[in-house]
């Protein structure tokens, strides 16, 4: 399965420089990082994230980082923060394999987060709608594009 047309018709609207490279199936964010021969901080993953039992966010931490709920709990000043089910936002990326999907929330109508770890990468990497798929932008370009907020929320994995 290749990208879905829509994330590139989307980046080549917008006038993004962008690589898009093919590897080995992998099914996590360090799975990723080996297949493309980078480090686990230069893998961007996604988190899909319940907030107030109403709202759906992507919380985007560094491949070896996980999400620390209570400290994106205070950022977002939420009563109510929890890691979303598979069964929740399955439907909401369409063309893409599910855990697949790229951090790019103004597709989707989703907030997103980003992890401040992650601006001190020039460049960013993640799925680009399959298992096999990345695309790897500057991370300038990526901020300007999805817009999204930052603050430390991010725990590097022992």
């Amino acid at each position: 399965m290749p990208i879905p047309a829509y994330i590139s018709r989307f980046l080549d609207s917008e006038n993004i420089a962008y690589q898009a490279c093919r590897h080995s199936p992998a099914y996590t964010a360090q799975g990723i990082a080996q297949a493309q021969h980078l480090s686990g901080k230069q893998i961007a993953k996604v988190v899909m994230v319940q907030v107030d039992n109403s709202k759906m966010i992507m919380a985007v931490v560094p491949a070896n980082y996980r999400v620390d709920l209570d400290k994106l709990g205070q950022l977002l000043n939420a009563g109510s923060i929890r890691l979303a089910t598979e069964e929740e936002f399955k439907d909401m990326f369409a063309e893409c394999e599910l855990g697949a999907m790229p951090p790019l929330g103004n597709l989707y109508h989703l907030d997103v987060w980003v992890d401040e770890s992650l601006r001190s990468n020039t460049g960013i990497t993640f799925n680009a709608g399959t298992h096999a798929d990345v695309i790897q932008m500057s991370f300038a370009d990526f901020e300007r594009l999805v817009q999204p907020r930052t603050g430390s929320f991010g725990v590097l994995l022992h």
